[in-house]
Order: structure tokens, then sequence, then C-alpha cells
């Protein structure tokens, strides 16, 4: 794990660096908030920030924000000053800290903020045989295709692919391709130098320099904009790019991991994804199936996600009963693992008694409307088909906690499209979720 230490903390510097690389993190130290994010913007990276609240860590997080840097930032200062933690919360830091640090306490917030697990939890042989598969190719260095619903866990394939490779000590960097506006997804990849265009304020490093040496997933490569495709082509073929602004190529050595899920061949044929870029990330693909297609994992999965969130809410991890049981294993699940994870997140923050039963098992996250006697949902008469339409994107997006391509993919039409719906309805007035709204979501 890769700490940085943003500010003084009041001379408890070098006692935080010594608590951390007792627990075996790489610190640096930066004295304020411009130092810190030149170092982040220079692809160095870190895992996490420790940020001092006599800083404006309000602007640090914004900053982090607009410059789209995913690190979690905790604030800490001297003794517990309760209006500087509830300050630096609102402000975005995930958690504070006072100084002087406590040895057990700053190991457990560390290890709580930058848990990883790349354990796959399985017990279907459909699965296994994925796995197997994952075994035999994750040691070399040639490009992968994770491809499979949304909700089955690609994201979590290409971690594992990662942690098994030769390059598992080195960097695991994701872009959503999906997530990130079209005009900005490019800067994202490669890169940019100051003033290159509007909003670049200093030189970033893009995402395949910090991944440099280790691994670059491109999460919904299928939704890239063609012209951008070419440029990517061109990176793996040659492996340099160029930044945004820049006539100098960067060598870079990146193992590519790639996930979709669409059919890639039929995008290919449709143009609307490049045949030769298809081949070049083709190298190996792993077809990972719905949970519905593998129905001996439900159980396990359940049980696992159970124990997870008993453990975050700090409740006893109480069984399931037979009819709840029976209620999993009888649902579609077309959220596949991802809807699971919510169902069980629910459930044991509903159960009661001894016993995870029916009661706590809302199967699609809610109960279902009545409906009148002719088989019509009272609450759709009257309403116009733009107001009902407007209400289901919605409502499906807070479902997926806000997750665009999930949502896509549950309501059967493009991400172009639901971005398209989303500023319209924004632009109305209309509050719609934004990523991570909801519940939290790690399949």
């Amino acid at each position: 794990m890769r700490l940085l230490i943003t500010g003084t903390l009041a001379g408890q510097v070098g006692a935080a660096s010594r608590i951390a690389v007792e627990r075996g993190a790489k610190v640096v130290q930066a004295d304020d908030i411009a130092t810190a994010l030149r170092i982040l913007r220079s692809g160095k990276g870190a895992d996490l920030v420790l940020a001092d609240v006599k800083l404006d860590v309000a602007s640090l997080i914004q900053n982090l924000e607009q410059e789209r840097i995913a690190i979690p930032v905790i604030a800490c200062g001297v003794g517990n000053d309760t209006r500087a933690a509830v300050s630096a919360i609102k402000a975005g830091a995930k958690e504070y800290l006072p100084l002087p640090p406590n040895a057990e306490l700053m190991a457990a917030v560390l290890a709580a903020i930058t848990e990883e697990n790349h354990a796959i939890i399985h017990a279907d042989p459909r699965m296994a045989q994925v796995l197997a598969l994952a075994d035999k190719v994750a040691c070399s260095d040639a490009s992968a295709l994770v491809i499979g619903p949304s909700g089955t866990g690609k994201e979590l394939m290409a971690r594992y692919l990662h942690a098994k490779s030769r390059r598992s000590d080195a960097r695991f960097v994701a872009v959503n391709c999906a997530a990130i506006p079209e005009a900005l997804l490019e800067s994202e990849l490669f890169g940019h130098e100051k003033g290159a265009f509007t909003g670049a304020v200093a030189r970033r490093i893009g995402r395949f320099e910090e991944a440099d040496g280790g691994t670059l997933l491109l999460d919904e490569i299928s939704e890239m904009d063609p012209r951008l495709q070419a440029k990517l082509l061109r990176a793996l073929q040659e492996r340099e790019i160029d930044r945004v602004g820049s006539t100098k190529p960067v060598r870079v050595d990146v193992r590519i991991i790639a996930t979709s899920n669409r059919n890639m061949e039929k995008a290919v044929a449709a143009g609307e994804f490049r045949e030769d870029l298809y081949f070049r990330l083709n190298v190996v693909t792993l077809q990972i199936p719905s949970l519905s297609e593998r129905p001996k994992d439900i159980e396990v999965l359940a049980e696992h996600f159970i124990q997870h969130y008993a453990r975050a809410n700090g409740v006893d991890a109480l069984p399931l009963s037979t009819e709840a049981s029976r209620m999993l294993a009888g649902h579609p699940w077309p959220g596949n693992v991802r809807e699971l994870e919510n169902t069980m997140h629910r459930a044991v923050l509903l159960a009661q008694g001894t016993q995870i039963g029916p009661d706590a098992i809302l199967l699609g996250g809610a109960t279902p409307a009545p409906r009148g006697t002719a088989g019509v949902d009272p609450a759709l008469v009257g309403r116009t088909v733009a107001d009902v339409e407007r209400q289901l994107i919605i409502d499906t997006l807070s479902h997926c906690v806000g997750n665009r391509t999930h949502a896509a993919n549950v309501l059967g039409i493009s991400i172009r499209t639901l971005r398209n719906k989303l500023k319209q309805y924004t632009g109305e007035g209309f509050s719609v979720p934004m990523p991570g709204d909801g519940e939290r979501s790690v399949a």
C-alpha cells in the first residue's frame, strides 16, 4: 500500500509514518496540497491520502474529483476536534483520525480503507471452468477480454488475473470507459500537458503511464468512441502513447484486460467496434456466465454477503431460513451477483429473530405495487408515456446505485441513449441518481 501524508500533522508525521511502514506501507510526504496534487498528477500515485485538517481538505477533495483522481482521503488532527472532524467528513473525507496516532486504530483504519479481496466465491462447475482457464492464462502478458452480463463480476475477474500474474507487485489501474464522457476519456487514458485544452490546469499523467509495469483494466470497452479506438490500437501495437497536447511519445509496458457486457462480434459486424482492435484484445476470452446459469453459486454467495455485511454493520450473521433459501434459488437474478449482494445487504439489516426469513428478502429491492382488477397498475392510469418512461429510467438507475452501464443493460437501451435521457431530465429539473448513490456494490 502507498500512503501519501499531506501536511505537517502538528509534528506527528514521523510517528504516523513509522506506524504505516510497520504495516507494510510505502510512505511519501507532502507539506501542502499543491505538492500533494503534483505528486498524484505525476503518475507516482497513492492508494490513500492522510491529510492534516489544518489544510483545506475540502479543496483537496474537490481537486481530486475534478481531475478524476479516485483516491480515498483520511483527515487527521491533534486531539478529538469534533468540529474539524465533522467538517472534514462533510467535505468528503472517508474517516477522521485523531493525533497522536494510536497504532491499533491507525492500522484498523488503513486496513478498512484499503482492503482488497481477489478471491472469487463459487461452487458451481461452470464458474470453476472459467477460473481454471483464468489460472492458465494469468501468468502471461497476453491481452484478455472478459465478457458477460452486467453484475457478474467482470472487474473482480480482472483483478484476479492481475493478482495471479507476474505483474502482481505492480499497479492495477481501472478505467470505466462508459462512465467517462467521450471528450475526457482520451486525457484520462493518455494524459495531457498543461494548457492542452480548457480546464487542463497542469500536466496530468494518464492511466497508461500510471499502470506502467502493471495491468490496465478497460472496463466496458465496447462503449469507447471509434476515433479513440484507433489511438488505443496504436498504443497496443507500438507500446507507446501520446499525451494530449504533446508531440513526444512515451513508452509504456502495460498488460491490457478489457471487459464488455455486449456481444463483441455483433458490435464488430455492426461497425460499432474496430475489428483489428477486437482481435488485438481478444487473445484470450473469459466468458462469465450469468448467475442464473450457475445456480450452485447462489447460496454460497448469499452466505458470503451475509457474513460480510454482518461484520460491516456490527450485527450477528444469521442463517438463512429454508423458505428464504428457496426464494433465492427461484429468482431469475437479472442483476446477477450485484443484485444478490444488494438483496443480502438489505436482508442483514431487516432480519429479525434468529434467522433471515422471507420477510427480509426483498427481491428487486421493493414490494411490487398493487394492481387493479383489470391487471393495470392504478399508479399508471392518467399519466403520459414520457412521464412513465422517466420514472422507470430514474427508478432503475436508483436501483442500480447510479451505475449507468448496469442500468442501461437492465433497461435494454444503449449507454448513449441513457445518457441523453438523463441529460434531458437534469435540464428539466429532475433529480438524477449519481454513481454510488444508494447501497455499496463490489460485485
